[in-house]
């Protein structure tokens, strides 16, 4: 009896130290997430081909269609688009721009970041798009760099950060709110970052299954 008590505490020790090692590695990937947050646009210059917004928070239209406006060889793409909507219906939403942008803009319906890169990669294979550049929240910008640089690899990806009002980045922690924001994003991130590892690795057995031997 006294082996099975010493024997259940080593077990429980175990995987309390497991879940302290668990925690401390949570929080130091936390911390490089953080620091994966745009705090500025760092490449306002360079020109690309195409513009894709995420669509989901306040800013990312505006600032889609500015660029669109300022770049007469470029197309937009926005991504996540309520099924039923059309581009007149967008450029009504977003100050009355000119209705020959019109003609210059794709829309998908996209429900979430992993259906946002893939809808987007469709047609910037459609379109023939070699470089782009990605308007989302800045808190988002992480994960949808991950999912995006997973499914356009060969494809240059500039972000395009907006900022909006209500999320405090700066000392992000003290205010409920944006913690809680940025903890439920950097958990998504790492889930995505799970699945795509899993993904290439059953790639990779799969492709390993199918070899002779």
């Amino acid at each position: 009896m006294r082996r099975s008590d010493a024997n259940n505490k080593a077990v429980f020790a175990n995987l309390l130290l497991a879940g302290f090692a668990l925690l401390g590695l949570w929080a130091i990937g936390l911390v490089k997430f953080d620091e994966a947050i745009p705090l500025t646009i760092a490449d306002t210059e360079s020109r690309v081909q195409a513009i894709i917004v995420l669509t989901g928070g306040s800013g990312r239209l505006d600032a889609g269609l500015d660029l669109l406006a300022r770049d007469p060889r470029a197309r937009l793409f926005v991504s996540g688009v309520y099924k039923g909507n059309e581009v007149r219906h967008l450029l009504k939403l977003s100050s009355q721009r000119p209705p020959a942008l019109g003609a210059r803009i794709g829309i998908g319906n996209a429900i979430d970041t992993r259906e946002n890169a893939a809808e987007t990669a469709v047609w910037v294979v459609e379109h023939n798009i070699r470089s782009l550049r990605l308007v989302t929240a800045a808190y988002h910008m992480p994960r949808s760099l991950l999912e995006f640089e997973h499914k356009l690899p060969d494809v240059k990806i500039i972000a395009h950060p907006v900022f909006p009002e209500h999320v405090k980045q700066e000392r992000w922690w003290a205010y409920p709110g944006t913690a809680a924001l940025v903890v439920s994003e950097y958990n998504k991130f790492l889930l995505a970052w799970v699945r795509q590892q899993f993904e290439g690795w059953s790639g990779l057995w799969a492709i390993a299954s199918t070899v002779p031997e």
